[in-house]
């Protein structure tokens, strides 16, 4: 027995002593293929008594190595296959862009050890522009500072071609770059048929290059995402035309309605108002009258889009129909709404058209009605109804100004506007 043991442990060092020389194989597996040597040699001494003494160590240490590098090759591959299966459930799942590019970034999170952040950047008319990001500490879409046109998205975005930087500190790219850029990175081009549609980086806190497997599945990552991002922008393309009107360019009727419910649950959930306002401009039908419907809708075109530019980021404004507007105002009580309803008064009055191929300028007013969530109504359609009741009392008592609809269960509170609907 003694010596049996003594021959096993020469077999386990000089095992040893080869796979520690061979620097194909990781740290974390040698040791796992010692313990294959051991259970296979336990397995031979059981079935055949004793092991045959010409047979050399190297030989069977190889043969072992040679097992294990088969097996982790087939784990490997089947790994990739699973990783594919994921990727193609998760990118194809929704037609929503934001989704997708969310989806893409938590993917290649998954694809690379030591992954430090991905990014990805879309890309139209040569610019790019943030789209998704995803760190180590779970951090989500905080974008970095905007690429530089001589960095290495915009190189990867022009031309067209993956690029492996293994040291970010020394390559001529990150030249000038702060010293806290340092590891590793892998920008791949994510391409649609002949066009580059964005970019997807890759940063790894340590140093040196990626392994086959990691880079293909990257790129197979990369030409999943470059489809489904181009499906997304397509899909979101088609639901903005839905929801633009032709004449204006400006929010339809079926938009406003969507955001109205969107306002609804948001005011809810943050116990907040948000108001209506619903305009119409004064004197437009003599315009139709006189020079056309062509001309009229130049005119709304111009007149809209005028007054859209001097809206808050946080407001939204939409043709309701005709020559009639909606403005929604979030997280803006009654006091709020009347303030920026006669800032609106104010800049349609300093608006005006020249008629083409004639001295003729076209000035037009405007007049509007004020309805506020939840005092004037908690439902979309009746807050639509008692701001355009409003408007039309308006048009009929106070053309040129704006009317807060009445309180249906009486007067005002504190937080709300004065009784007399009737506003100067």
């Amino acid at each position: 027995m003694k010596v049996e043991n003594e021959d096993r442990a020469g077999v386990f060092l000089r095992a040893w002593n080869i796979i520690e020389k061979d620097s194909t194989i990781p740290r974390e597996e040698k040791e796992g293929i010692l313990k294959l040597i051991e259970a296979m040699m336990e397995a031979i001494d059981s079935t055949s008594g004793t092991r045959r003494k010409d047979d050399p160590v190297m030989t069977f240490t190889q043969e072992i190595i040679s097992k294990h590098s088969l097996m982790t090759l087939v784990k490997r591959q089947a790994d990739e296959l699973d990783a594919l299966k994921r990727l193609g459930l998760n990118l194809t799942s929704s037609l929503d862009l934001q989704t997708v590019l969310d989806a893409v970034v938590t993917e290649a999170m998954h694809l690379v050890k030591h992954a430090r952040a991905a990014h990805i950047y879309l890309y139209h008319n040569d610019v790019l522009e943030f789209g998704a990001s995803l760190n180590a500490e779970g951090v989500r879409n905080k974008p970095l500072s905007n690429p530089r046109p001589t960095g290495l998205t915009y190189s990867v975005a022009t031309k067209g071609e993956t690029m492996i930087i293994g040291d970010i500190s020394s390559h001529p790219l990150y030249t000038g770059t702060p010293r806290s850029w340092h590891g590793s990175i892998i920008a791949i081009p994510l391409k649609f048929s002949t066009s580059t549609v964005g970019v997807m980086n890759l940063s790894r806190s340590i140093t040196g290059n990626f392994t086959r497997a990691e880079i293909r599945l990257l790129g197979l990552l990369a030409d999943q995402a470059a489809v489904a991002i181009s499906n997304a922008s397509l899909h979101k393309q088609v639901m903005e035309q839905a929801n633009t009107d032709l004449v204006t360019g400006l929010a339809n009727r079926r938009a406003l309605d969507e955001r109205l419910q969107e306002e609804i649950r948001f005011a809810k959930q943050a116990g907040s108002h948000f108001s209506v306002v619903m305009m119409d401009l004064d004197g437009f039908k003599a315009v139709n009258d006189t020079h056309g419907h062509g001309v009229g809708d130049e005119i709304l075109h111009d007149a809209f889009n005028y007054l859209a530019r001097n809206m808050r980021s946080t407001d939204f404004l939409a043709r309701y129909g005709g020559d009639e507007l909606t403005l929604i105002m979030r997280e803006s009580g009654i006091e709020a709404a009347k303030i920026v309803t006669q800032k609106i008064i104010n800049l349609i009055s300093e608006f005006s058209f020249k008629i083409p191929d004639s001295d003729e300028t076209i000035r037009l007013g405007l007049t509007a009605g004020i309805a506020t969530y939840p005092i004037h109504s908690k439902t979309a359609g009746d807050l639509l109804r008692a701001a355009d009741s409003a408007l039309y009392d308006a048009k009929k008592h106070r053309r040129g100004r704006y009317i807060v609809a009445p309180n249906p269960t009486g007067p005002l509170d504190s937080t709300g506007s004065s009784q007399d609907p009737m506003i100067d």
